[in-house]
């Protein structure tokens, strides 16, 4: 009876971690690629043309460093909003200084939420596929 228990828990162990997708619950692809926003300048008012021409896909990290303090991100939901630097009421925002943000398929829009940084250009817009 024991050994019956021993295997039962076993399988049990095997189909959560299958279930997770085999990479201990992590929401980033086996391909998945991080993407330092802004390269070395990090994320900074000079950021707003550094998504152009990249190849970014679905499950790649976005990785936002800067100043604890000094700046954020906050995911917009409209160009509207990514236009006009409006950060809605229920906004998702990120403040850590080192944020790590995986990609969705589609359109996503970040600016900073620090009044007159998305205005002086920081803000991305990026294309995951």
């Amino acid at each position: 009876m024991p050994r019956t228990s021993s295997r039962i828990f076993l399988v049990l162990i095997c189909l959560m971690v299958f279930a997770q997708g085999g990479n201990g619950g992590k929401a980033d692809h086996p391909d998945s690629r991080l993407w330092p926003v802004g390269d070395s300048a990090g994320w900074s008012f000079s950021v707003l043309g550094w998504p152009n021409y990249k190849p970014f896909k679905v499950g790649d990290v976005l990785l936002f460093n800067y100043k604890h303090g000094a700046h954020n991100v906050v995911q917009v939901n409209t160009v509207a909003q990514y236009s006009m630097c409006e950060v809605p009421r229920n906004a998702t925002v990120w403040s850590s200084g080192n944020d790590r943000i995986t990609l969705a398929r589609g359109m996503s829009f970040y600016i900073c939420g620090i009044p007159g940084h998305c205005q002086k250009g920081m803000k991305i817009a990026v294309t995951a596929r």
